[in-house]
């Protein structure tokens, strides 16, 4: 809110300042302000700070720090550690921690080093790296946030559409952090080996190329059939990448399709893989759900997935996040939609952006009201935090006594 972090040198409102907070640091990319042309140097690295911090995860964050000041971690400590980054066993928790940080540093250097080259001969030194490390940290987080409002306010990647280097690095920037550090855990310690790979990481790495291979070829024939093939695939990898959960966008989503629009929501909705630097519902979820289906279809016992049994746990947990994102986004969407006068689809868009986190907007974010806003806000810090998380705390567990009562059917479908 201070003075010292706009460029006008006044004040920023609260409701609008928790906003950009909110959406920082739950790494999700919804601005209500274009962020070049709003925040000043110092306001941008406290944006970038946020950003960091929610991309790693506060859990991971205040370990390496505990770490850093020569603090030990108990064992509840560890337990803690364990769950959010989701570490294979508590034995490995810090070894596991220091391969998150190592990785996000090397990854996000890298990132910024590629992409220098074009924004130097762009900017000049200074702003061209600056703006080269924003980017780059801002895409393996999976933020959103970019610095290019020059261009003009709320353009984010826009005018690089056509630009191979920038557009390749985000991609692999993107995916890299939203593939999930448990996978490259095993792609470091197996290799090319995907048969010694964790049925998780299997299961994420064929997700990941089904999620980008089909919505790029839709995008292909379906949304940019009219320009040129070199811009053709870049423009399609790009937006098959980014709505899981990036939020950079090389076209303007209001130039979609309605279908375009839809599958677009579904992306974001579906989110990249669990312990990574992306939102959404994750795509072990989905592929969770898909085969229970299957299952169901083939009147099978239990669901499998590379020859091995999904537990019913599994199933249930996948059941319960399914329906409350899927809730969250449209019961807040017929919110939004009611208070702004804004038609449904792109409510719709804006709620499944800021649930999944992913931060793509079709331009109404800017001028919603406080009301909007606030509900914006929530829904933001429960996707981040994840509904089942908020709802286990929140609800206190009378006995531990585990009750199961007399079987009856219902008839379903």
């Amino acid at each position: 809110m201070l003075p010292i972090s706009s460029r006008s040198g006044e004040w920023t409102g609260f409701i609008d300042a928790l906003f950009t907070s909110a959406s920082a640091s739950c790494v999700t990319g919804l601005v209500v302000y274009d962020t070049w042309s709003h925040w000043n140097w110092f306001g941008q690295l406290i944006i970038l700070s946020l950003i960091q911090i929610g991309g790693m995860g506060v859990v991971t964050m205040t370990t390496i720090l505990s770490r850093i000041v020569g603090r030990k971690l108990g064992l509840q400590a560890r337990a803690t550690m364990q769950e959010a980054v989701s570490a294979p066993n508590l034995s490995e928790v810090l070894k596991y921690t220091k391969f998150i940080c190592i990785g996000t540093v090397i990854f996000e250097l890298a990132g910024a080093v590629l992409m220098s080259p074009v924004f130097i001969a762009e900017y000049g030194p200074l702003k061209g790296i600056w703006l080269s490390l924003f980017s780059s940290i801002s895409a393996f987080c999976n933020a959103g946030f970019d610095l290019n409002g020059e261009y003009g306010p709320f353009s984010s990647m826009v005018p690089y559409m056509d630009n191979p280097l920038i557009v390749i690095v985000l991609v692999i920037l993107i995916l890299t952090g939203g593939l999930g550090f448990l996978t490259w855990m095993d792609i470091k310690k197996h290799g090319l080996k995907f048969y010694k790979y964790s049925t998780q990481s299997k299961l994420i790495i064929f997700m990941e190329i089904v999620l980008v291979l089909v919505p790029m070829v839709y995008l292909w024939f379906g949304e940019y059939e009219d320009l040129p093939y070199g811009q053709r695939f870049l423009a399609s990898l790009f937006q098959a990448v980014t709505p899981r959960t990036a939020g950079f966008n090389t076209t303007d989503y209001n130039s979609f399709s309605d279908t375009g629009v839809i599958i677009t929501i579904i992306l974001m909705l579906i989110g990249g893989a669990p312990g990574s630097t992306a939102g959404g519902m994750k795509i072990t979820t989905i592929a969770i759900l898909f085969f229970t289906m299957i299952t169901v279809f083939k009147r099978e016992k239990s669901p499998a997935i590379f020859k091995r049994r999904i537990t019913t746990e599994a199933v249930y947990g996948a059941i319960a996040v399914f329906m409350l994102d899927v809730m969250l986004a449209v019961f807040a969407a017929m919110a939004v939609s009611r208070i702004e006068g804004v038609g449904y689809l792109k409510a719709l868009f804006e709620t499944a952006s800021a649930v999944a986190t992913v931060g793509l907007s079709m331009g109404i974010t800017p001028r919603l009201t406080i009301a909007s806003k606030i509900i914006l806000i929530v829904i933001m810090y429960i996707g981040r935090v994840g509904g089942l998380t908020l709802v286990f705390a929140a609800i206190t567990r009378r006995s531990t006594v585990n009750k199961q009562y007399p079987a009856d059917n219902i008839a379903v479908g």
